[in-house]
Protein backbone atom coordinates (compact mmCIF):
# COMPACT_ATOMS: atom_id res chain seq x y z
CA UNK A 1 0.00 0.00 0.00
CA UNK A 2 1.40 3.38 -1.01
CA UNK A 3 0.66 6.43 1.05
CA UNK A 4 0.74 9.76 -0.74
CA UNK A 5 1.82 12.71 1.33
CA UNK A 6 0.10 15.85 0.33
CA UNK A 7 1.69 19.23 0.76
CA UNK A 8 -0.11 21.28 3.32
CA UNK A 9 -2.41 23.64 1.54
CA UNK A 10 -2.46 27.22 2.72
CA UNK A 11 -5.50 28.04 4.76
CA UNK A 12 -8.22 29.64 2.71
CA UNK A 13 -9.31 31.69 5.71
CA UNK A 14 -6.52 34.26 5.76
CA UNK A 15 -6.43 36.96 8.37
CA UNK A 16 -7.82 40.21 7.07
CA UNK A 17 -5.24 42.90 6.38
CA UNK A 18 -6.84 45.17 8.95
CA UNK A 19 -5.61 42.90 11.77
CA UNK A 20 -2.01 43.19 10.57
CA UNK A 21 -1.92 46.83 9.46
CA UNK A 22 -2.59 49.99 11.42
CA UNK A 23 -4.02 52.98 9.56
CA UNK A 24 -1.21 54.53 7.54
CA UNK A 25 1.08 51.56 8.16
CA UNK A 26 2.92 49.50 5.59
CA UNK A 27 1.69 46.06 4.53
CA UNK A 28 4.92 44.03 4.45
CA UNK A 29 4.02 41.53 7.17
CA UNK A 30 0.89 39.57 7.95
CA UNK A 31 0.00 38.13 11.32
CA UNK A 32 -1.00 34.80 9.80
CA UNK A 33 2.31 34.44 7.89
CA UNK A 34 4.88 36.13 10.14
CA UNK A 35 8.47 35.11 9.23
CA UNK A 36 10.10 35.35 12.67
CA UNK A 37 13.69 34.65 11.58
CA UNK A 38 13.37 37.05 8.64
CA UNK A 39 11.59 39.89 10.42
CA UNK A 40 13.35 43.23 10.69
CA UNK A 41 12.91 43.13 14.46
CA UNK A 42 14.76 39.83 14.71
CA UNK A 43 17.47 40.93 12.28
CA UNK A 44 18.05 44.22 14.11
CA UNK A 45 18.14 42.48 17.50
CA UNK A 46 20.52 39.78 16.24
CA UNK A 47 22.81 42.43 14.73
CA UNK A 48 22.74 44.45 17.96
CA UNK A 49 23.68 41.39 20.04
CA UNK A 50 26.56 40.51 17.73
CA UNK A 51 27.72 44.12 17.56
CA UNK A 52 27.72 44.34 21.37
CA UNK A 53 29.87 41.20 21.57
CA UNK A 54 32.35 42.64 19.07
CA UNK A 55 32.51 45.93 20.96
CA UNK A 56 32.98 44.05 24.25
CA UNK A 57 35.96 42.28 22.66
CA UNK A 58 37.41 45.65 21.62
CA UNK A 59 36.84 47.21 25.05
CA UNK A 60 38.40 44.27 26.91
CA UNK A 61 41.86 45.71 26.24
CA UNK A 62 40.78 48.76 28.25
CA UNK A 63 39.25 46.62 31.03
CA UNK A 64 35.78 47.96 30.19
CA UNK A 65 32.51 46.09 29.87
CA UNK A 66 29.77 46.88 27.40
CA UNK A 67 27.84 48.93 29.93
CA UNK A 68 30.85 50.99 31.02
CA UNK A 69 32.26 52.55 27.87
CA UNK A 70 28.98 54.22 26.84
CA UNK A 71 28.53 56.29 29.99
CA UNK A 72 32.18 57.31 29.84
CA UNK A 73 31.58 58.77 26.38
CA UNK A 74 28.35 60.44 27.53
CA UNK A 75 30.27 62.16 30.32
CA UNK A 76 33.14 63.00 27.96
CA UNK A 77 30.78 64.72 25.51
CA UNK A 78 28.80 66.50 28.25
CA UNK A 79 25.61 64.58 27.44
CA UNK A 80 25.39 62.74 30.75
CA UNK A 81 26.54 64.77 33.73
CA UNK A 82 24.37 62.95 36.31
CA UNK A 83 23.34 59.35 36.89
CA UNK A 84 19.75 60.27 35.98
CA UNK A 85 20.82 61.68 32.60
CA UNK A 86 22.85 58.57 31.82
CA UNK A 87 19.93 56.36 32.87
CA UNK A 88 17.53 58.26 30.58
CA UNK A 89 19.99 58.10 27.68
CA UNK A 90 20.58 54.37 28.10
CA UNK A 91 16.96 53.50 29.01
CA UNK A 92 18.05 51.82 32.25
CA UNK A 93 17.18 52.42 35.87
CA UNK A 94 19.19 54.87 37.95
CA UNK A 95 20.16 52.17 40.46
CA UNK A 96 21.95 50.17 37.76
CA UNK A 97 23.75 53.32 36.60
CA UNK A 98 24.80 54.13 40.17
CA UNK A 99 26.30 50.64 40.61
CA UNK A 100 28.12 50.94 37.28
CA UNK A 101 29.44 54.40 38.27
CA UNK A 102 30.72 52.86 41.53
CA UNK A 103 32.83 50.47 39.43
CA UNK A 104 34.08 53.27 37.15
CA UNK A 105 34.97 55.36 40.17
CA UNK A 106 36.82 52.40 41.72
CA UNK A 107 38.81 52.10 38.47
CA UNK A 108 39.79 55.75 38.78
CA UNK A 109 37.95 56.83 35.62
CA UNK A 110 35.09 58.91 37.05
CA UNK A 111 34.66 61.23 40.00
CA UNK A 112 31.43 62.41 41.58
CA UNK A 113 30.97 65.76 43.25
CA UNK A 114 27.85 67.25 44.83
CA UNK A 115 25.92 69.62 42.57
CA UNK A 116 26.21 73.19 43.91
CA UNK A 117 22.48 73.83 43.26
CA UNK A 118 21.18 70.53 44.69
CA UNK A 119 23.49 68.63 47.01
CA UNK A 120 21.34 65.48 46.62
CA UNK A 121 22.53 65.24 42.99
CA UNK A 122 26.04 64.11 42.18
CA UNK A 123 27.71 65.63 39.13
CA UNK A 124 29.93 63.36 37.09
CA UNK A 125 33.31 64.18 35.63
CA UNK A 126 36.08 62.14 34.12
CA UNK A 127 39.44 61.84 35.79
CA UNK A 128 42.52 62.48 33.63
CA UNK A 129 42.75 58.68 33.16
CA UNK A 130 39.07 58.62 32.11
CA UNK A 131 39.67 61.43 29.61
CA UNK A 132 42.64 59.59 28.16
CA UNK A 133 40.57 56.41 27.80
CA UNK A 134 37.73 58.31 26.09
CA UNK A 135 40.14 59.35 23.37
CA UNK A 136 40.83 55.63 22.69
CA UNK A 137 37.29 54.21 22.81
CA UNK A 138 36.14 55.64 19.44
CA UNK A 139 38.94 53.79 17.64
CA UNK A 140 37.58 50.43 18.87
CA UNK A 141 34.04 51.44 17.94
CA UNK A 142 35.22 52.46 14.47
CA UNK A 143 37.01 49.12 14.01
CA UNK A 144 33.82 47.21 14.87
CA UNK A 145 31.64 49.38 12.62
CA UNK A 146 34.06 49.19 9.71
CA UNK A 147 34.23 45.42 10.08
CA UNK A 148 30.43 45.18 9.96
CA UNK A 149 30.36 47.38 6.86
CA UNK A 150 32.84 45.28 4.85
CA UNK A 151 31.77 45.12 1.21
CA UNK A 152 29.42 48.11 1.45
CA UNK A 153 29.87 51.03 -0.91
CA UNK A 154 29.79 54.59 0.43
CA UNK A 155 26.37 54.98 -1.20
CA UNK A 156 25.04 51.80 0.48
CA UNK A 157 26.44 53.03 3.80
CA UNK A 158 24.62 56.37 3.45
CA UNK A 159 21.43 54.60 2.34
CA UNK A 160 21.60 52.25 5.32
CA UNK A 161 21.91 55.19 7.71
CA UNK A 162 18.97 56.93 6.03
CA UNK A 163 16.82 53.80 6.27
CA UNK A 164 17.71 53.28 9.92
CA UNK A 165 16.85 56.92 10.67
CA UNK A 166 13.45 56.41 9.01
CA UNK A 167 12.82 53.30 11.11
CA UNK A 168 13.73 55.27 14.25
CA UNK A 169 11.47 58.15 13.27
CA UNK A 170 8.59 55.70 12.71
CA UNK A 171 9.26 54.06 16.09
CA UNK A 172 9.36 57.40 17.89
CA UNK A 173 6.02 58.63 16.59
CA UNK A 174 2.74 56.95 17.49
Amino acid sequence: MTVKLQARQPSKARAPKARSVRPGGADFYRGDEYPIADSIGYLIKRLRILQERLVDDEMAEHDLTGVQWGPLLLIHHGIGTTAAEIARWGCVDTGAVTRMLDRLEAKGLVRRTPCPNDRRVMQLALTPEGEKLCREIPFGLARVSNNLLRGFTREEFETLKDLLRRLLANAERP
